[in-house]
């Protein structure tokens, strides 16, 4: 793919576009801009410029457009899948700027957002109202919903109330040509011809720039519980999940924690954790709603089914503070990996019920090639993150071996009638693996709908495909 680099006098087309305190080309912003928390991957950008609102976005587009300069779109650059970074060099669209909340609907329960907005300090917002937006993503307290809405984000809490794609109503994107564009309709209800704003949510930047989301709220429950249920195998805990929803119990949050990943945990945040020598998995499973009662009783028929696969001990997290506790050693969990070793982190997704034979696979998969691997995630919606761990692997196996094993878990994956990414998205390090769980007519067709949008390829190049 080939690309025009920057000139001085596109530059200064640029600056009489966007205003010369938007655009930045000294090396220090460059740096901080050629990477996310993808790995080491580094790639820098030629200019970045950091727009004001949807006109200048506009602007900006025509002229990379018209000059066939690529754009690649960023948030608040915690993505792991590579979408944020300028492999083409050109211009990085920040949209740090746009960080209004610009209403609060309480009436229809609905919200009209910029880009920008921290995803965290979204949810506090609307909590003070006894609103709940529920996607909540491990980086929530750094990501932006305009990064979200990218990647069709999910959390914890999907498993109960849905991923992104339930709560985003309608988008102002604009266009790689320039166009200014509502997506569809504030409505919870949506059957007017084909529907655009679930087509460019999870999309990566490759179709448009958004520049304004409306979200749907839902009312903000009163209470919640939270066990930690201790197991000697990860089978036992992974063979626990879809039990529980048989037993008619919807949680509103059910996570999986491998020992290894704990152990880091401890260690990298110094949290305060027994940690027994014959646990080696952990289902945390939160409750929540406006009836104790019927709390109770949804966390003792859990407590029965986590006793039928061998649970050995189920702790009642009791306190405020003991909650924060054991979900901040779920949310730094990646972090911990991170700092311990070279790793790379994939995002696979399955059907619940076969959890067990992926972690399985997983390890066996692993064991063949010589790496580790850490494993945490969303049990409840069938979503595992696996830190795969250099280890004992040679710096020659790990840059040339590596790729068959994560092949081979992708395989695994799509097998089990999952697929390659829950929530991460797939960026630039997972698009090699794209062929595995999609035909070229899938392909195809997807490219085709890339054609449609940016005929010129100029809006995040070199990512999915």
């Amino acid at each position: 793919m080939e690309f025009n680099k920057i000139t001085p006098d596109f530059l200064t087309l640029l600056t009489e576009a966007t205003g010369a305190a938007n655009i930045f080309v000294d090396q220090e912003t460059l740096a901080t801009y050629a990477h996310d928390e993808t790995e080491d991957l580094t790639y820098y950008p030629e200019v970045v410029v950091k727009p004001l609102d949807a006109e200048g976005v506009s602007a900006i587009l025509k002229l990379c457009n018209q000059y066939h300069v690529p754009v690649t779109p960023r948030g608040g650059g915690t993505g792991l899948s590579g979408a944020a970074l300028p492999i083409y060099g050109g211009v990085l669209l920040s949209m740090e700027k746009f960080k209004a909340i610009l209403s609060i609907d309480t009436e229809n329960l609905q919200s009209t957002v910029e880009p920008g907005v921290i995803t965290e300090e979204f949810i506090n917002a609307v909590a003070e109202k006894g609103l709940l937006y529920p996607v909540d993503p491990s980086s929530k307290g750094s990501c932006f919903i305009g990064g979200n809405v990218a990647h069709g984000s999910g959390g914890p809490r999907v498993v109960k109330y849905g991923t992104i794609r339930e709560y985003i109503l309608n988008l102002e994107v604009v266009l790689p040509t320039g166009e200014i564009i509502w997506t569809g309709a504030n409505t919870l209800k949506y059957a007017s011809g084909y529907n655009l704003t679930q087509l460019m949510i999870g999309s990566e930047g490759t179709l448009g720039v958004v520049t304004k989301i409306v979200t749907k709220l839902i009312p903000k429950s009163q209470y919640n519980v939270l066990m930690l249920g201790s197991f000697s195998t990860n089978e036992n805990a992974c063979a626990a999940v879809s039990a529980i929803f048989r037993a008619g119990v919807t949680p509103s949050a059910l996570e999986f924690m491998e020992r290894k990943g704990v152990e880091w945990v401890i260690k990298f945040d110094d949290i305060k954790f027994d940690l027994k020598d014959d646990v080696n998995a952990f289902l945390m499973i939160e409750f929540d709603g406006d009836d104790m009662d019927v709390i109770f009783k949804d966390a003792e028929k859990v407590n029965s089914v986590l006793e039928e696969f061998n649970c050995s001990e189920v702790l009642f997290a009791d306190t405020a503070q003991q909650k924060e506790e054991i979900w901040k050693m779920r949310r730094t969990m990646a972090e911990s990996v991170k700092s311990n070793s070279v790793y790379k982190e994939e995002d696979t997704v399955v059907p619940r019920a076969a959890l067990p034979q992926l972690i399985n696979g997983i390890k066996e998969i692993g064991a063949r090639y010589g790496f580790e691997s850490v494993c945490y995630g969303h049990a409840g919606d069938g979503n595992l993150h696996i830190n795969i761990i250099k280890a004992g692997m040679s710096d020659e196996d790990w840059l040339s071996e590596l790729k068959k094993g994560i092949a081979e878990i992708f395989e695994l994956t799509t097998v089990l009638g999952g697929t390659i990414s829950g929530e991460h998205g797939i960026g630039l390090v997972q698009k090699e693996f794209m062929s595995i769980k999609y035909s070229e007519i899938n392909l195809n067709l997807m490219r085709g709908i890339k054609k449609v949008f940016d005929p010129n390829g100029i809006l995040n190049p070199g990512k999915i495909f």
